[in-house]
């Protein structure tokens, strides 16, 4: 060889022209496409009414409210969970490029809209799930309910005592004042800017730490109520804290036994088609008396009473167990094994005690010793497939904070999963017919 080697250069002076067809670029089957199909087939008048921008009026247009939503619903079945990671995604991704369809998109306006229309996409999952009924992809006479634990968006050394904190309460709103007197006192333009964001910041501290003394208030209250009945378990436990990051997260033992901040995620499903019925977010560090809830949103939600109620021994009450039975629903849950080792006075007193319980009672009893029964409550199972799901896409761990914004945040998980769960029931009748 006698002459130089020869390549081809990278030239990014050099202008050209792209033709860009992102309807090509996405294949007729992508998940994409089942996303906004289900998304235009909603009613988002309400999103709508809210747009403040207006034909003959001054103001900047927002994004048309079906792709932020279609967005968030494609992400959240591809896990994403921030909004700066879906902001990057919508420039760089085929698919999400193609849900934008060319309109601009900032992290700000996607995190906005995630958390604030909670009663809006409470509404859109009544909505989705009466047109499943009507299609008869959602049979509610048996629902299965459950709880799961969500870490929250807190540590746990953001956790302090109402005495720390009504010390750092006088801290920050002292904080507060000096730096209004600051602002008022200076006269350079860019250093009041710096002074009143820095003002800002305390405020928000000052306002975290607030709700803070009223969350660790509100647990004293229920501790000393729990003290009355369980004095010795409430001592062991040691004085209440709060968080000053979420004042509304509390210290929880997950089912891998470390104690963290979290939420406790109430969910009903369908055990036949593996759809979520209703949805909620709770601080309670345990699920008992969350069933005649879930099935009073399951009732309001779809008009049907259930039959049958499917849940584990320390979700449900023996109240609950009586009033669903008054309602003509029946519990399948397991009844929790007598103690061992006990003396001959006490299984005598126990014995009388069970023939006086309520008939409801007896019969939930019998029940459970039945072998079809326990066939029926196996059904139950479908639920932590459900819950595996979920985390799975992103619910394992919360990247808002307040349980109000949490709550949204499921609403979305219920939605994505339902539209893809109902997408592949559909194809599997297809594929049988």
């Amino acid at each position: 060889m006698t002459g130089d080697a020869r390549y081809l250069e990278a030239d990014r002076a050099q202008l050209c022209w792209d033709l860009v067809d992102l309807d090509g670029q996405l294949a007729a089957d992508h998940r994409a496409r089942v996303v906004w199909a289900f998304v235009e087939g909603l009613d988002l008048s309400r999103l709508y009414d809210r747009i403040r921008a207006r034909e003959g009026e001054p103001g900047r247009p927002p994004p048309d409210p079906k792709i932020l939503l279609a967005l968030w619903l494609f992400a959240t079945l591809e896990g994403v969970g921030s909004a700066r990671q879906l902001d990057r995604l919508c420039t760089r991704d085929v698919a999400y490029r193609w849900l934008c369809g060319s309109v601009p998109m900032n992290y700000h306006g996607l995190s906005d809209f995630r958390c604030g229309h909670g009663e809006v996409l409470d509404q859109l999952l009544t909505q989705s799930l009466t047109a499943l009924l009507a299609e008869g992809l959602v049979k509610p006479q048996e629902i299965a309910m459950d709880g799961t634990k969500v870490r929250a968006s807190a540590g746990r050394g953001s956790f302090r005592r109402r005495s720390t904190l009504s010390q750092l309460k006088g801290l920050a709103e002292e904080r507060v004042r000096r730096l209004k007197a600051e602002v008022e006192n200076d006269a350079a333009a860019s250093e009041k800017r710096r002074q009143a964001a820095r003002q800002r910041g305390a405020e928000e501290r000052a306002r975290r730490v607030e709700a803070a003394l009223k969350a660790a208030e509100k647990l004293s209250a229920e501790k000393a109520e729990r003290e009355k009945t369980h004095k010795k378990a409430e001592e062991k436990k040691g004085e209440v804290r709060a968080s000053t990051t979420d004042p509304e997260a509390r210290l929880m033992r997950f089912a891998d036994g470390a104690v963290r901040p979290g939420y406790n995620v109430q969910l009903a499903v369908d055990p036949s088609s593996g759809i979520i019925l209703g949805t909620d977010v709770t601080d309670r560090r345990n699920d008992a008396g969350q069933a005649g809830p879930m099935a009073e949103q399951v009732k309001e939600r779809l008009g049907a009473q259930p039959e049958r109620v499917l849940c584990d021994t320390t979700y449900v009450t023996q109240d609950e167990i009586i009033a669903f039975a008054e309602q003509g629903t029946d519990v399948y849950s397991p009844v929790p094994p007598d103690k061992a080792n006990v003396r001959p006075e006490t299984i005598r007193r126990r014995e009388k005690e069970r023939e006086r319980e309520p008939a409801a009672l007896k019969a939930w009893r019998n029940r459970m010793t039945d072998a079809a029964s326990a066939l029926t409550y196996r059904r139950r199972l479908s639920i932590e497939t459900v819950n595996g799901t979920v985390k799975a896409r992103g619910l394992a761990i919360l990247r808002v904070r307040s349980k109000a914004k949490a709550r949204c945040v499921v609403l979305f998980q219920a939605l994505a999963h339902n539209l893809w769960r109902a997408h592949g029931l559909r194809t599997a009748q297809a594929c049988a017919a």
